[in-house]
Protein backbone atom coordinates (compact mmCIF):
# COMPACT_ATOMS: atom_id res chain seq x y z
CA UNK A 1 0.00 0.00 0.00
CA UNK A 2 1.25 3.60 -0.23
CA UNK A 3 -0.48 6.77 0.51
CA UNK A 4 0.71 10.48 -0.06
CA UNK A 5 2.04 10.03 -3.79
CA UNK A 6 0.36 12.90 -5.98
CA UNK A 7 0.21 11.95 -9.43
CA UNK A 8 0.11 14.31 -11.99
CA UNK A 9 0.99 12.96 -15.33
CA UNK A 10 0.14 9.42 -17.45
CA UNK A 11 1.75 7.72 -19.72
CA UNK A 12 -0.52 4.99 -22.52
CA UNK A 13 1.08 2.39 -24.70
CA UNK A 14 -1.18 0.14 -26.54
CA UNK A 15 -0.67 -3.06 -28.25
CA UNK A 16 -1.47 -2.11 -31.81
CA UNK A 17 -2.77 -5.09 -33.31
CA UNK A 18 -4.66 -6.21 -30.03
CA UNK A 19 -8.41 -6.52 -30.71
CA UNK A 20 -10.37 -3.57 -28.61
CA UNK A 21 -7.16 -1.66 -28.65
CA UNK A 22 -8.68 1.53 -29.71
CA UNK A 23 -11.57 1.57 -27.86
CA UNK A 24 -9.81 0.49 -24.66
CA UNK A 25 -7.10 3.09 -25.12
CA UNK A 26 -9.81 5.81 -25.88
CA UNK A 27 -11.46 5.26 -22.61
CA UNK A 28 -8.46 5.01 -20.45
CA UNK A 29 -7.43 8.25 -22.13
CA UNK A 30 -10.93 10.10 -21.35
CA UNK A 31 -11.02 8.25 -17.83
CA UNK A 32 -7.38 9.68 -17.02
CA UNK A 33 -8.88 13.43 -18.78
CA UNK A 34 -11.93 13.40 -16.75
CA UNK A 35 -9.30 12.55 -13.08
CA UNK A 36 -7.62 16.09 -14.14
CA UNK A 37 -4.30 13.83 -15.36
CA UNK A 38 -1.91 15.22 -18.15
CA UNK A 39 -1.75 12.29 -20.57
CA UNK A 40 1.13 11.77 -23.12
CA UNK A 41 0.64 8.51 -25.37
CA UNK A 42 2.96 6.61 -26.74
CA UNK A 43 3.45 7.63 -30.41
CA UNK A 44 2.91 4.59 -32.35
CA UNK A 45 -0.39 4.28 -29.67
CA UNK A 46 -1.35 7.60 -30.39
CA UNK A 47 -2.35 6.78 -33.58
CA UNK A 48 -5.30 4.12 -32.22
CA UNK A 49 -7.17 6.76 -30.45
CA UNK A 50 -10.62 7.61 -31.36
CA UNK A 51 -11.81 11.23 -32.26
CA UNK A 52 -9.50 12.67 -29.37
CA UNK A 53 -5.44 14.42 -30.43
CA UNK A 54 -3.69 13.30 -27.62
CA UNK A 55 -0.05 14.60 -26.51
CA UNK A 56 1.68 12.41 -28.00
CA UNK A 57 5.59 11.20 -26.97
CA UNK A 58 8.77 8.48 -27.54
CA UNK A 59 9.15 6.34 -24.73
CA UNK A 60 12.11 8.42 -23.56
CA UNK A 61 9.62 11.44 -23.41
CA UNK A 62 7.46 9.04 -21.25
CA UNK A 63 9.75 8.51 -19.09
CA UNK A 64 10.94 11.32 -18.21
CA UNK A 65 7.53 13.46 -18.03
CA UNK A 66 5.13 10.56 -16.65
CA UNK A 67 4.56 9.42 -13.16
CA UNK A 68 3.21 6.29 -14.01
CA UNK A 69 2.57 4.43 -17.21
CA UNK A 70 -0.59 2.29 -18.37
CA UNK A 71 0.59 -0.11 -20.87
CA UNK A 72 -2.15 -2.06 -22.65
CA UNK A 73 -1.72 -5.89 -24.38
CA UNK A 74 0.04 -8.63 -23.01
CA UNK A 75 3.18 -9.28 -20.75
CA UNK A 76 5.32 -8.91 -24.25
CA UNK A 77 3.90 -5.56 -24.70
CA UNK A 78 4.74 -4.56 -20.67
CA UNK A 79 8.17 -6.67 -21.28
CA UNK A 80 9.31 -3.85 -24.16
CA UNK A 81 7.80 -1.15 -22.12
CA UNK A 82 9.46 -2.05 -18.90
CA UNK A 83 13.14 -2.31 -20.30
CA UNK A 84 12.44 1.44 -22.43
CA UNK A 85 11.48 3.18 -19.26
CA UNK A 86 13.21 1.09 -16.14
CA UNK A 87 16.58 3.96 -16.61
CA UNK A 88 13.85 6.67 -15.40
CA UNK A 89 12.48 4.51 -12.70
CA UNK A 90 8.56 5.18 -13.83
CA UNK A 91 5.82 2.46 -12.30
CA UNK A 92 3.79 0.73 -14.76
CA UNK A 93 0.83 -0.73 -14.72
CA UNK A 94 -0.52 -3.69 -17.19
CA UNK A 95 -4.02 -4.38 -18.59
CA UNK A 96 -4.31 -7.05 -20.13
CA UNK A 97 -6.76 -7.42 -23.21
CA UNK A 98 -6.05 -10.89 -24.10
CA UNK A 99 -5.27 -14.40 -21.76
CA UNK A 100 -4.44 -13.51 -18.11
CA UNK A 101 -0.59 -12.40 -17.82
CA UNK A 102 1.66 -12.63 -15.40
CA UNK A 103 2.71 -9.19 -15.84
CA UNK A 104 -0.65 -7.54 -17.13
CA UNK A 105 -3.34 -8.45 -14.32
CA UNK A 106 -6.16 -5.80 -14.68
CA UNK A 107 -8.97 -7.01 -16.83
CA UNK A 108 -10.56 -4.22 -18.90
CA UNK A 109 -13.68 -4.46 -17.40
CA UNK A 110 -12.03 -3.16 -14.41
CA UNK A 111 -9.90 -0.43 -15.78
CA UNK A 112 -11.47 3.05 -13.46
CA UNK A 113 -11.97 0.54 -10.61
CA UNK A 114 -8.39 -0.13 -10.18
CA UNK A 115 -6.80 3.33 -11.57
CA UNK A 116 -8.86 5.29 -9.17
CA UNK A 117 -7.91 3.23 -6.51
CA UNK A 118 -4.09 4.24 -7.78
CA UNK A 119 -4.73 7.74 -7.97
CA UNK A 120 -6.28 7.77 -4.68
CA UNK A 121 -2.87 5.62 -3.11
CA UNK A 122 -4.26 2.76 -2.58
CA UNK A 123 -2.09 0.10 -4.79
CA UNK A 124 0.60 -2.33 -4.43
CA UNK A 125 4.28 -1.66 -5.52
CA UNK A 126 6.35 -4.68 -6.47
CA UNK A 127 10.17 -4.21 -7.91
CA UNK A 128 11.40 -6.77 -10.58
CA UNK A 129 15.20 -6.92 -11.36
CA UNK A 130 17.02 -6.46 -14.88
CA UNK A 131 19.74 -8.90 -15.96
CA UNK A 132 21.77 -7.08 -18.82
CA UNK A 133 23.82 -9.45 -21.30
CA UNK A 134 26.92 -8.36 -22.98
CA UNK A 135 28.89 -10.40 -25.52
CA UNK A 136 32.54 -10.23 -25.90
CA UNK A 137 34.56 -10.17 -28.60
CA UNK A 138 38.70 -10.05 -27.70
CA UNK A 139 37.72 -7.82 -24.85
CA UNK A 140 35.29 -5.69 -26.85
CA UNK A 141 31.46 -5.46 -26.09
CA UNK A 142 29.87 -6.42 -29.61
CA UNK A 143 26.57 -6.95 -27.95
CA UNK A 144 24.41 -5.19 -24.95
CA UNK A 145 21.36 -6.14 -24.24
CA UNK A 146 18.31 -5.98 -21.12
CA UNK A 147 16.02 -8.71 -20.03
CA UNK A 148 13.52 -8.74 -18.19
CA UNK A 149 12.43 -12.80 -18.34
CA UNK A 150 15.71 -14.41 -19.58
CA UNK A 151 18.80 -14.23 -21.36
CA UNK A 152 19.03 -17.38 -23.82
CA UNK A 153 22.37 -18.63 -25.35
CA UNK A 154 21.04 -21.81 -28.11
CA UNK A 155 22.45 -23.52 -31.18
CA UNK A 156 21.86 -22.09 -34.34
CA UNK A 157 22.46 -25.09 -36.01
CA UNK A 158 19.42 -27.57 -35.90
CA UNK A 159 22.18 -30.58 -36.07
CA UNK A 160 24.79 -29.91 -33.59
CA UNK A 161 24.64 -29.10 -29.33
CA UNK A 162 26.97 -26.84 -28.50
CA UNK A 163 29.73 -26.89 -25.55
CA UNK A 164 28.85 -24.18 -22.87
CA UNK A 165 31.23 -23.75 -19.86
CA UNK A 166 29.86 -21.50 -17.21
CA UNK A 167 31.98 -19.73 -14.60
CA UNK A 168 29.93 -18.22 -11.58
CA UNK A 169 32.08 -14.89 -10.45
CA UNK A 170 34.70 -16.62 -11.82
CA UNK A 171 34.75 -19.72 -10.52
CA UNK A 172 33.92 -22.87 -12.64
CA UNK A 173 30.55 -24.19 -12.22
CA UNK A 174 30.19 -26.50 -15.21
CA UNK A 175 30.62 -27.99 -19.26
CA UNK A 176 27.45 -29.09 -20.85
CA UNK A 177 26.47 -30.37 -23.87
CA UNK A 178 23.12 -28.88 -24.82
CA UNK A 179 20.61 -27.15 -27.17
CA UNK A 180 21.29 -24.18 -24.98
CA UNK A 181 21.13 -22.39 -21.61
CA UNK A 182 18.38 -20.23 -19.93
CA UNK A 183 19.69 -17.81 -17.61
CA UNK A 184 16.05 -16.21 -15.77
CA UNK A 185 14.76 -13.78 -13.71
CA UNK A 186 12.03 -14.82 -10.88
CA UNK A 187 9.73 -13.11 -13.52
CA UNK A 188 10.81 -15.00 -16.35
CA UNK A 189 10.83 -18.30 -14.42
CA UNK A 190 7.17 -19.00 -15.03
CA UNK A 191 8.09 -18.01 -18.92
CA UNK A 192 10.85 -20.20 -21.00
CA UNK A 193 12.76 -21.79 -18.29
CA UNK A 194 9.55 -23.54 -16.99
CA UNK A 195 9.06 -25.52 -20.29
CA UNK A 196 13.15 -26.66 -19.61
CA UNK A 197 12.12 -28.03 -16.06
CA UNK A 198 12.90 -24.75 -14.11
CA UNK A 199 11.77 -23.69 -10.70
CA UNK A 200 9.22 -20.81 -10.50
CA UNK A 201 10.26 -18.15 -7.64
CA UNK A 202 8.46 -15.96 -6.34
CA UNK A 203 8.88 -12.55 -7.70
CA UNK A 204 10.47 -10.84 -4.96
CA UNK A 205 13.63 -13.33 -4.68
CA UNK A 206 16.82 -11.60 -5.52
CA UNK A 207 17.54 -15.11 -7.28
CA UNK A 208 18.66 -16.62 -11.00
CA UNK A 209 17.75 -19.61 -12.52
CA UNK A 210 20.11 -21.35 -14.84
CA UNK A 211 18.78 -24.12 -16.67
CA UNK A 212 19.87 -26.12 -19.54
CA UNK A 213 17.78 -27.04 -22.74
CA UNK A 214 17.54 -30.36 -23.58
CA UNK A 215 21.17 -31.26 -21.66
CA UNK A 216 23.08 -34.66 -23.42
CA UNK A 217 23.92 -35.33 -19.86
CA UNK A 218 20.70 -36.19 -17.27
CA UNK A 219 22.24 -35.01 -14.33
CA UNK A 220 22.47 -31.19 -15.99
CA UNK A 221 19.66 -29.69 -13.45
CA UNK A 222 18.55 -26.57 -13.31
CA UNK A 223 20.24 -24.37 -10.26
CA UNK A 224 19.44 -21.83 -8.10
CA UNK A 225 21.92 -18.83 -7.85
CA UNK A 226 22.18 -15.49 -5.95
CA UNK A 227 21.00 -12.93 -7.77
CA UNK A 228 24.19 -10.53 -7.52
CA UNK A 229 25.98 -13.86 -9.08
CA UNK A 230 27.81 -12.84 -12.40
CA UNK A 231 27.75 -15.38 -14.85
CA UNK A 232 30.31 -15.67 -17.06
CA UNK A 233 29.51 -18.35 -20.96
CA UNK A 234 32.29 -19.64 -23.01
CA UNK A 235 32.36 -22.43 -25.43
CA UNK A 236 34.37 -25.42 -25.91
CA UNK A 237 36.10 -25.70 -30.34
CA UNK A 238 33.59 -27.81 -32.05
CA UNK A 239 33.39 -28.47 -35.66
CA UNK A 240 29.94 -27.33 -36.80
CA UNK A 241 29.71 -24.20 -33.77
CA UNK A 242 26.87 -22.09 -34.62
CA UNK A 243 25.04 -19.68 -31.70
CA UNK A 244 23.15 -16.48 -30.21
CA UNK A 245 22.26 -15.23 -27.37
CA UNK A 246 18.57 -13.79 -27.39
CA UNK A 247 17.29 -11.47 -24.56
CA UNK A 248 13.62 -11.40 -24.68
CA UNK A 249 13.25 -12.35 -27.91
CA UNK A 250 16.10 -9.39 -29.07
CA UNK A 251 18.87 -11.31 -30.92
CA UNK A 252 22.70 -11.07 -31.11
CA UNK A 253 24.46 -11.02 -33.79
CA UNK A 254 25.63 -14.87 -34.52
CA UNK A 255 28.71 -15.51 -31.59
CA UNK A 256 32.08 -17.04 -32.57
CA UNK A 257 33.66 -19.72 -30.86
CA UNK A 258 36.12 -17.10 -29.12
CA UNK A 259 32.85 -14.75 -27.53
CA UNK A 260 32.13 -14.84 -24.62
CA UNK A 261 28.80 -13.80 -22.92
CA UNK A 262 28.58 -11.88 -19.32
CA UNK A 263 24.88 -11.56 -17.32
CA UNK A 264 24.91 -9.85 -14.30
CA UNK A 265 22.09 -8.12 -12.25
CA UNK A 266 21.40 -4.59 -13.82
CA UNK A 267 21.42 -2.15 -10.74
CA UNK A 268 17.81 -0.16 -11.37
CA UNK A 269 14.92 -2.05 -10.94
CA UNK A 270 11.60 -2.35 -13.10
CA UNK A 271 8.48 -0.77 -10.77
CA UNK A 272 4.70 -2.43 -11.21
CA UNK A 273 1.65 -1.32 -9.59
CA UNK A 274 -0.97 -3.64 -8.46
CA UNK A 275 -4.67 -3.56 -7.57
CA UNK A 276 -5.42 -3.89 -4.31
CA UNK A 277 -6.16 -7.82 -3.41
CA UNK A 278 -2.97 -8.51 -5.85
CA UNK A 279 -2.38 -12.41 -5.47
CA UNK A 280 0.46 -13.90 -7.52
CA UNK A 281 -0.87 -17.35 -6.51
CA UNK A 282 -3.84 -16.76 -7.66
CA UNK A 283 -2.80 -16.06 -10.94
CA UNK A 284 -0.53 -19.27 -10.96
CA UNK A 285 -3.50 -21.11 -10.34
CA UNK A 286 -5.49 -19.46 -12.83
CA UNK A 287 -2.39 -19.94 -15.62
CA UNK A 288 -1.19 -23.23 -14.99
CA UNK A 289 -4.21 -24.89 -13.98
CA UNK A 290 -3.89 -26.05 -10.36
CA UNK A 291 -5.98 -26.50 -7.98
CA UNK A 292 -8.84 -27.41 -10.45
CA UNK A 293 -12.07 -27.83 -9.03
CA UNK A 294 -11.05 -26.99 -5.28
CA UNK A 295 -12.67 -24.18 -3.03
CA UNK A 296 -11.03 -23.23 -0.15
Amino acid sequence: MSAGVTFRTAGLIGKTDAVRIAETLTELYQHLRKRGLEVVVEQESSQLLAVVKPEVGTLHELGTRCDFVVVVGGDGTLLAAARGLAPHGVPLIGVNLGRLGFLVDISPTDIATHLDEVLEGRYTEEERFILRAKVLRQGEALFSQTAINDVVIHRSNATSMIEIVTHIDGVFLNSQRSDGLIVSTPTGSTAYALSAGGPILSPSLNALVLAPINPHTLTNRPIVLDGRCRVGISFRPSKHFSAQVVCDNIPSPGLEIDDTVEILKEERPFRLLHPVGYDFYEILRAKLNWSSGYRV
